[in-house]
Protein backbone atom coordinates (compact mmCIF):
# COMPACT_ATOMS: atom_id res chain seq x y z
CA UNK A 1 0.00 0.00 0.00
CA UNK A 2 1.11 3.30 -0.87
CA UNK A 3 1.82 5.79 1.69
CA UNK A 4 -0.03 9.04 1.89
CA UNK A 5 1.46 11.83 1.20
CA UNK A 6 1.53 14.29 4.44
CA UNK A 7 -0.63 17.41 3.77
CA UNK A 8 1.53 19.89 6.21
CA UNK A 9 -0.88 22.86 4.14
CA UNK A 10 -3.84 21.04 6.72
CA UNK A 11 -2.09 22.55 9.48
CA UNK A 12 -0.09 25.70 8.46
CA UNK A 13 -1.53 27.54 5.17
CA UNK A 14 0.91 29.88 6.08
CA UNK A 15 3.81 28.20 4.71
CA UNK A 16 4.47 28.59 1.34
CA UNK A 17 7.84 26.83 1.39
CA UNK A 18 8.90 23.63 1.95
CA UNK A 19 12.01 21.09 1.94
CA UNK A 20 10.59 17.35 1.43
CA UNK A 21 12.23 14.37 0.09
CA UNK A 22 10.64 12.73 -3.02
CA UNK A 23 9.07 9.72 -2.87
CA UNK A 24 8.67 9.13 -7.06
CA UNK A 25 9.53 10.82 -10.41
CA UNK A 26 6.61 8.86 -12.74
CA UNK A 27 6.53 9.99 -16.43
CA UNK A 28 2.91 11.23 -17.23
CA UNK A 29 2.90 8.48 -20.26
CA UNK A 30 3.27 5.43 -17.21
CA UNK A 31 1.17 6.61 -14.82
CA UNK A 32 -2.07 4.46 -13.56
CA UNK A 33 -4.98 4.90 -15.75
CA UNK A 34 -6.62 6.38 -13.04
CA UNK A 35 -4.45 8.88 -11.56
CA UNK A 36 -3.65 10.07 -15.56
CA UNK A 37 -7.63 10.57 -15.88
CA UNK A 38 -7.21 13.13 -13.22
CA UNK A 39 -5.33 15.39 -15.51
CA UNK A 40 -7.28 17.16 -18.95
CA UNK A 41 -4.04 18.78 -20.48
CA UNK A 42 -1.15 16.55 -19.89
CA UNK A 43 1.04 15.26 -22.11
CA UNK A 44 4.01 12.80 -22.52
CA UNK A 45 6.21 15.90 -21.68
CA UNK A 46 4.81 16.20 -18.16
CA UNK A 47 6.14 14.20 -15.62
CA UNK A 48 4.36 13.51 -11.75
CA UNK A 49 6.60 13.83 -8.83
CA UNK A 50 5.61 12.50 -5.37
CA UNK A 51 7.22 14.21 -2.27
CA UNK A 52 6.64 13.00 1.71
CA UNK A 53 5.26 16.13 2.49
CA UNK A 54 3.63 18.91 0.75
CA UNK A 55 2.27 22.33 0.99
CA UNK A 56 0.40 22.09 -2.62
CA UNK A 57 -3.47 22.18 -2.06
CA UNK A 58 -4.49 19.34 -4.79
CA UNK A 59 -8.17 20.64 -6.52
CA UNK A 60 -10.71 18.93 -4.57
CA UNK A 61 -13.87 20.44 -2.38
CA UNK A 62 -14.23 23.07 -4.38
CA UNK A 63 -10.68 24.45 -4.57
CA UNK A 64 -7.95 25.04 -7.79
CA UNK A 65 -4.67 23.33 -7.29
CA UNK A 66 -2.13 25.46 -6.18
CA UNK A 67 0.63 25.75 -8.82
CA UNK A 68 4.41 26.35 -8.39
CA UNK A 69 8.32 24.81 -8.40
CA UNK A 70 10.00 22.02 -6.77
CA UNK A 71 13.59 22.85 -6.81
CA UNK A 72 16.07 20.27 -6.19
CA UNK A 73 20.17 19.67 -6.83
CA UNK A 74 20.10 19.66 -10.74
CA UNK A 75 17.42 21.78 -11.34
CA UNK A 76 13.89 22.87 -11.59
CA UNK A 77 10.69 21.19 -11.75
CA UNK A 78 7.31 23.61 -12.85
CA UNK A 79 4.19 22.25 -11.02
CA UNK A 80 1.50 23.17 -13.09
CA UNK A 81 -2.00 21.08 -11.67
CA UNK A 82 -2.14 19.16 -8.51
CA UNK A 83 -4.31 15.77 -7.29
CA UNK A 84 -4.68 13.32 -5.13
CA UNK A 85 -4.90 9.71 -6.01
CA UNK A 86 -6.84 6.95 -4.70
CA UNK A 87 -4.32 5.70 -2.23
CA UNK A 88 -3.92 9.32 -0.73
CA UNK A 89 -0.87 10.31 -2.84
CA UNK A 90 -0.25 13.94 -4.09
CA UNK A 91 0.82 13.85 -7.30
CA UNK A 92 2.32 17.14 -8.62
CA UNK A 93 1.92 17.11 -12.46
CA UNK A 94 4.59 19.51 -14.23
CA UNK A 95 7.74 19.75 -16.82
CA UNK A 96 10.72 19.57 -15.82
CA UNK A 97 13.31 22.83 -16.97
CA UNK A 98 15.58 22.17 -19.36
CA UNK A 99 18.14 19.12 -18.19
CA UNK A 100 16.42 19.35 -14.75
CA UNK A 101 15.77 15.90 -13.33
CA UNK A 102 15.35 14.70 -9.88
CA UNK A 103 16.59 11.66 -8.06
CA UNK A 104 14.55 9.21 -5.96
CA UNK A 105 14.89 10.32 -1.66
CA UNK A 106 16.62 13.45 -2.17
CA UNK A 107 15.37 16.34 -0.57
CA UNK A 108 13.45 19.21 -2.93
CA UNK A 109 11.83 22.51 -2.03
CA UNK A 110 8.21 23.83 -2.67
CA UNK A 111 7.26 26.97 -3.07
CA UNK A 112 4.51 27.46 -4.39
CA UNK A 113 2.97 30.38 -6.04
CA UNK A 114 1.65 32.81 -2.94
CA UNK A 115 -0.72 34.94 -4.93
CA UNK A 116 -2.68 32.16 -6.36
CA UNK A 117 -2.54 30.62 -2.74
CA UNK A 118 -4.19 33.90 -1.19
CA UNK A 119 -6.85 34.17 -4.00
CA UNK A 120 -8.13 30.75 -3.43
CA UNK A 121 -7.96 31.38 0.46
CA UNK A 122 -10.24 34.37 0.56
CA UNK A 123 -12.75 32.66 -2.28
CA UNK A 124 -12.85 29.76 0.06
CA UNK A 125 -13.38 31.73 2.96
CA UNK A 126 -15.69 33.90 1.24
CA UNK A 127 -17.77 30.63 0.07
CA UNK A 128 -18.70 29.53 3.82
CA UNK A 129 -19.17 32.97 4.84
CA UNK A 130 -22.03 33.10 1.92
CA UNK A 131 -23.28 29.49 3.09
CA UNK A 132 -23.34 30.85 6.73
CA UNK A 133 -25.24 34.36 5.33
CA UNK A 134 -28.04 32.30 3.32
CA UNK A 135 -28.75 29.65 5.90
CA UNK A 136 -28.98 31.72 9.19
CA UNK A 137 -31.26 33.85 6.60
CA UNK A 138 -33.27 31.39 5.01
CA UNK A 139 -32.97 27.76 7.08
CA UNK A 140 -36.62 28.47 8.00
CA UNK A 141 -38.51 30.69 4.80
CA UNK A 142 -37.35 27.96 2.55
CA UNK A 143 -39.05 24.68 2.60
CA UNK A 144 -36.55 21.85 2.64
CA UNK A 145 -33.61 24.05 2.91
CA UNK A 146 -29.86 22.71 3.04
CA UNK A 147 -26.31 23.63 1.64
CA UNK A 148 -25.15 21.35 -0.89
CA UNK A 149 -22.10 21.81 -2.58
CA UNK A 150 -20.04 25.08 -3.60
CA UNK A 151 -17.13 26.29 -6.08
CA UNK A 152 -14.90 28.36 -5.01
CA UNK A 153 -12.73 28.76 -8.76
CA UNK A 154 -12.09 32.43 -9.23
CA UNK A 155 -14.41 32.74 -12.96
CA UNK A 156 -17.12 30.31 -11.20
CA UNK A 157 -17.72 30.68 -7.72
CA UNK A 158 -21.17 29.87 -6.53
CA UNK A 159 -22.57 28.03 -3.62
CA UNK A 160 -25.76 26.08 -4.00
CA UNK A 161 -28.55 25.28 -1.89
CA UNK A 162 -31.24 22.72 -1.70
CA UNK A 163 -35.00 24.71 -2.36
CA UNK A 164 -35.77 27.81 -4.34
CA UNK A 165 -34.63 31.03 -3.06
CA UNK A 166 -35.98 33.67 -4.74
CA UNK A 167 -34.35 37.21 -6.22
CA UNK A 168 -36.14 39.19 -3.47
CA UNK A 169 -33.63 37.48 -0.87
CA UNK A 170 -30.17 39.17 -2.57
CA UNK A 171 -30.12 42.44 -0.89
CA UNK A 172 -30.86 40.59 2.37
CA UNK A 173 -28.19 37.95 2.20
CA UNK A 174 -25.75 41.08 0.26
CA UNK A 175 -26.06 42.76 4.23
CA UNK A 176 -26.17 39.78 6.06
CA UNK A 177 -22.64 38.59 4.08
CA UNK A 178 -21.33 42.05 4.52
CA UNK A 179 -21.84 41.42 8.20
CA UNK A 180 -20.16 38.85 8.85
CA UNK A 181 -16.97 39.82 6.82
CA UNK A 182 -16.58 43.47 8.32
CA UNK A 183 -17.22 41.31 12.03
CA UNK A 184 -13.64 40.56 11.49
CA UNK A 185 -14.92 36.69 12.74
CA UNK A 186 -12.13 34.06 13.81
CA UNK A 187 -11.77 31.18 10.90
CA UNK A 188 -10.11 28.48 13.17
CA UNK A 189 -9.09 25.21 11.93
CA UNK A 190 -9.90 22.19 13.94
CA UNK A 191 -10.42 18.46 14.27
CA UNK A 192 -13.25 16.88 15.24
CA UNK A 193 -14.20 13.22 16.12
CA UNK A 194 -17.83 12.36 15.83
CA UNK A 195 -18.45 12.99 19.50
CA UNK A 196 -17.24 16.64 18.85
CA UNK A 197 -19.91 17.10 16.74
CA UNK A 198 -23.06 15.34 18.36
CA UNK A 199 -21.96 17.50 21.09
CA UNK A 200 -22.64 20.79 19.40
CA UNK A 201 -25.98 19.93 17.83
CA UNK A 202 -24.08 19.60 14.33
CA UNK A 203 -24.90 15.49 13.45
CA UNK A 204 -26.15 16.96 10.20
CA UNK A 205 -22.43 17.53 9.24
CA UNK A 206 -20.68 13.98 10.73
CA UNK A 207 -18.46 13.16 7.30
CA UNK A 208 -19.33 9.86 5.74
CA UNK A 209 -17.18 7.58 8.05
CA UNK A 210 -15.57 6.24 4.29
CA UNK A 211 -13.94 10.05 4.23
CA UNK A 212 -12.21 9.52 7.50
CA UNK A 213 -9.54 7.18 7.84
CA UNK A 214 -9.97 4.88 10.73
CA UNK A 215 -8.49 6.43 13.83
CA UNK A 216 -8.29 9.86 12.31
CA UNK A 217 -10.57 13.13 13.30
CA UNK A 218 -12.20 15.60 10.61
CA UNK A 219 -10.80 18.60 9.57
CA UNK A 220 -13.27 21.37 10.16
CA UNK A 221 -13.61 25.29 9.31
CA UNK A 222 -15.08 27.16 12.52
CA UNK A 223 -16.11 30.86 11.58
CA UNK A 224 -16.44 31.47 14.95
CA UNK A 225 -20.13 33.11 15.65
CA UNK A 226 -21.26 32.14 12.45
CA UNK A 227 -20.62 28.62 11.01
CA UNK A 228 -18.47 25.24 10.90
CA UNK A 229 -17.89 23.65 7.54
CA UNK A 230 -15.89 19.96 7.32
CA UNK A 231 -13.30 21.28 5.18
CA UNK A 232 -9.43 20.20 3.61
CA UNK A 233 -9.14 23.52 1.70
CA UNK A 234 -6.85 26.83 2.84
CA UNK A 235 -8.37 29.62 4.22
CA UNK A 236 -7.88 33.28 5.43
CA UNK A 237 -6.96 34.36 9.65
CA UNK A 238 -10.25 36.16 9.76
CA UNK A 239 -13.61 36.76 7.77
CA UNK A 240 -12.40 40.16 6.95
CA UNK A 241 -9.71 39.15 4.78
CA UNK A 242 -11.91 37.86 2.66
CA UNK A 243 -11.96 41.48 1.54
CA UNK A 244 -15.18 42.86 -0.76
CA UNK A 245 -17.52 39.93 -1.46
CA UNK A 246 -20.22 40.81 -3.86
CA UNK A 247 -23.21 38.28 -4.43
CA UNK A 248 -23.42 38.40 -8.53
CA UNK A 249 -26.89 36.73 -8.89
CA UNK A 250 -29.36 33.86 -8.03
CA UNK A 251 -30.13 31.00 -10.17
CA UNK A 252 -32.79 28.35 -9.73
CA UNK A 253 -32.88 24.89 -11.47
CA UNK A 254 -35.10 21.99 -10.55
CA UNK A 255 -36.46 23.15 -7.11
CA UNK A 256 -32.53 23.93 -6.36
CA UNK A 257 -30.76 27.67 -5.91
CA UNK A 258 -27.04 28.95 -7.14
CA UNK A 259 -25.83 31.98 -5.34
CA UNK A 260 -23.01 33.23 -7.10
CA UNK A 261 -20.02 35.35 -5.78
CA UNK A 262 -16.99 37.50 -6.52
CA UNK A 263 -14.42 38.71 -4.45
CA UNK A 264 -12.36 41.92 -5.28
Amino acid sequence: MATRTILVFQNDASLYTLETTVTAIIPFDVLEESSRLLFKDASEKHHVIITEKTIFHPQGGGQPSDTGVLKGPAGTFTVTAVRTDANGQVLHLGLFEGSSTFNKDETVEQAIDVEKRLLYSRLHTAGHVLGASVRHLLEKEIENFDELKASHFPDSAACEFQGSIEGKWKDAIQNKLDAYVAAKMPVQIEWWDEEDFRSRGLERLIPDRSLVPAGEKSRVVNIVGAEVYPCGGTHVDTTDLCGPVTVKKISRKQGNSRVSYVVK
